[in-house]
């Protein structure tokens, strides 16, 4: 049909074109895939196969209301367009356009096996259209919660794994069929039975290749969205942050203002502060807070605590507190004031 159009021999040129620079990216000529030279040529292969793309459209070759048997063996080919589309866009560097490549890749991928689906080419569980975000699938079916979801969610990671192995080994068979036929086929000994399969195995191919793509392109969008939600995040407030303190200045830290005055004189460079301005010092930096400043009776001094807990120990029967007592009683009976000072005495 394509040859007849007209147009044929110019689509079948940018197919072969698009095709032999994808091969080239993909086997990996180059040593880097971000370099220029391999770049370029990514840049020319989906040029090539857009262009193949919209002249297929507009020959409309497939339509999804005919069967596999109503297309011409020669035209089979170019069902591969969507899927060699998907995976030369996934070869693109840009990172600051990644989520648009991904998309647009997965889009590509989605089409064609929607196309080999209406065909009957393979069977396979055909993805949805766009990958969902994770809070939008949590908010549509709530994912169970205990140890009641622990055995379904096993069973679903085995059944997807056996999936998986057993696609891959299908795979592997359809590449070996394809490298036994692929010389015939290519020097056109080949009969249109023999071609026809031929494109038929690629195609079940890329079928295996873009559902494993679009699996893949889902784990990395999900990713890719967990950046930029992290990225977009509201900052702090403005204060909360850690300010920075200024350094304390050295002082002697006393317990009454007695102390203060006694060890203030025999150090003038060092200024002195005793333990409750200390406290109202740091509560009014905001160090600590109110509640925590000890709170002491107005009039009370240290000299008098002390006593009041000397008096409690009395009270309480201490016996070494009362023994203490008695031995200062008994040298004050013995000792008259004012003994052993001899400091005024001429």
């Amino acid at each position: 049909m394509a040859e007849g159009a007209g147009a044929g021999p110019r689509l079948a040129e940018l197919l072969a074109a698009g095709r032999r620079l994808w091969e080239e990216v993909e086997n990996g000529i180059e040593p880097s895939s971000g370099a220029p030279a391999v770049q370029e040529k990514v840049r020319q292969g989906l040029d090539a196969l857009q262009r193949a793309a919209a002249m297929v459209a507009q020959l409309d070759l497939f339509s999804e209301n005919e069967e596999l048997e109503e297309i011409a063996s020669a035209d089979l080919k170019y069902l591969l367009l969507p899927a060699l589309l998907g995976s030369m866009t996934l070869k693109q560097v840009d990172m600051n356009r990644r989520m648009e490549h991904l998309e647009s890749a997965r889009a590509h991928f989605w089409r064609f096996l929607k196309l080999c689906r209406s065909y009957g080419l393979g069977k396979f569980h055909l993805p949805p259209a766009a990958a969902n975000p994770p809070e939008e699938e949590d908010s549509e079916s709530p994912a169970p919660r205990g140890p009641a979801a622990a055995q379904p969610n096993l069973v679903a990671m085995a059944m997807s794994r056996q999936a998986k192995i057993e696609r891959h080994n299908q795979k592997k068979e359809l590449e070996n069929r394809l490298a036994s036929m692929s010389s015939c086929v290519e020097s056109g000994q080949a009969d249109e039975d023999q071609t026809r399969e031929f494109y038929i195995l690629q195609i079940q191919k890329w079928i295996h290749t873009s559902l494993e793509e679009i699996e893949s392109i889902d784990q990395e969008m999900v990713i890719l969205r967990s950046r930029a939600a992290a990225k977009q995040s509201p900052a702090p407030p403005h204060g909360t942050a850690r300010q920075a303190r200024t350094p304390l200045k050295p002082f002697i830290l006393t317990r009454n203002v007695a102390q203060a005055k006694v060890f203030g004189a025999g150090y003038p460079g060092l200024p002195t502060m005793t333990v409750d301005d200390w406290y109202e010092q740091r509560a009014k930096q905001g160090v600590v807070s109110a509640q925590s400043v000890p709170q002491r009776a107005p009039g009370i001094n240290d000299e008098e605590i002390q006593k009041q807990q000397q008096e409690k120990k009395e009270e309480e029967d201490d016996e070494e507190a009362l023994q203490k007592a008695r031995s200062w009683d008994d040298w004050k009976d013995t000792h008259p004031r004012g003994y052993g000072n001899r400091q005024n005495m001429g």
